[in-house]
């Protein structure tokens, strides 16, 4: 993202079903507030009220177009209302999920038009690009593992696993396409502990944060 006045950073965490973005992106905004920078955390889809209801509205199953609608119109709305004022405030967001998801769900996964879907991608984030994007990798056996089990979360995380594995290449490849530095790739089969440190070193060189914080 082009930076012009004091406009804040922009975080995305990218990753298959029980990858464990959630849990670390908490972890890193704690960190962030700890260290005096403002950290707003949202998630997709929600974080607005209407993007909450779509959230539910995911759980239910739907056509892969009506899907990445879906997906669109909350990230439409998260970024207008959320995400955009809050970067103009000077503040940092950390978001679960981003456009990088659709490409590789309903792209990769669903095998929609990758031509169309970046087409209704810029519209949706009104050409918002991440600062970094933190890519968590795991094979998706082990991460539909750790989600077993776990309610509330939309349609795609009850697929099968070739489905996943498409999923996860479709990651793969926008990873091989980012611009060097763009994208940060971590092991998500190591200890939690241990892709919060990598996770955050990388934060710390971003934001030119104090060694000691």
């Amino acid at each position: 993202m082009t930076k012009e006045g004091p406009e804040g950073h922009f975080i995305v965490l990218e990753g298959g079903e029980g990858a464990g973005k959630s849990l670390l992106g908490a972890r890193l905004a704690g960190r962030l507030e700890a260290s005096g920078i403002h950290t707003i955390e949202v998630r997709e889809p929600g974080g607005t009220p209407p993007g909450e209801q779509i959230r539910v509205l995911l759980g239910q199953s739907l056509t892969p177009w009506a899907e990445a609608f879906a997906f669109l119109l909350a990230r439409a709305e998260l970024v207008s209302e959320i995400i955009k004022p809050a970067l103009e405030s000077g503040a940092t967001v950390i978001c679960d999920r981003f456009r990088a998801s659709t490409v590789a769900y309903q792209g990769y996964g669903r095998g929609l038009s990758l031509k169309r879907l970046a087409e209704a991608n810029a519209s949706a984030t009104q050409g918002l690009v991440p600062d970094m994007t933190i890519y968590l990798d795991l094979p998706p056996e082990v991460g539909l593992r750790r989600k077993q089990g776990e309610q509330g979360g939309p349609a795609t995380g009850h697929e099968d696993i070739a489905f996943h594995e498409r999923v996860r290449d479709g990651y793969r490849q926008q990873l091989a396409q980012a611009p060097e530095g763009s994208w940060l790739e971590i092991d998500a089969t190591q200890p939690r502990e241990v892709v919060e440190t990598l996770a955050w070193n990388a934060l710390v060189q971003l934001l030119s944060i104090p060694a000691n914080k």
